[in-house]
């Protein structure tokens, strides 16, 4: 296992690594629900893995009477991810909640197209 740093994440406790990972420099992993990744992992850098997010919809995003409850005046959900084994997920992906990567899958970097 290899991990370049940095790695930036909330808690560091809902993240389990399989054997032979390794994370590039400069990624983020949102571990509000557990990030399980599996053998054989290859994560490039300024990958960001995000277990959090918020509705959509602005009626169940917002908190009109946050102040009386005393609390942040919009709701989070979150959702865990799963990484299967053998995986490449290239540079600056972003994977989102709830999401599960498949055995095998290659999952591309962004590119530009440049003429």
């Amino acid at each position: 296992m290899a991990i370049d740093t940095p790695l930036h994440c909330d808690y560091g406790k809902n993240i389990f690594l399989g054997n032979n990972v390794i994370i590039n420099m400069n990624c983020t992993f949102v571990d509000n629900k557990p990030i399980r990744i599996g053998n054989r992992v290859l994560i490039a850098s300024n990958v960001q893995l995000y277990t959090s997010s918020h509705p959509v919809l602005p009626q169940e995003r917002l908190v009109p009477d946050f102040r009386e409850r005393r609390t942040t005046f919009f709701r989070t959900f979150a959702r865990p991810i799963e990484i299967k084994d053998n995986v490449w997920i290239g540079g600056g992906c972003i994977i989102l909640p709830g999401v599960t990567i498949g055995e095998n899958s290659v999952i591309g970097a962004g590119f530009r197209n440049f003429r």
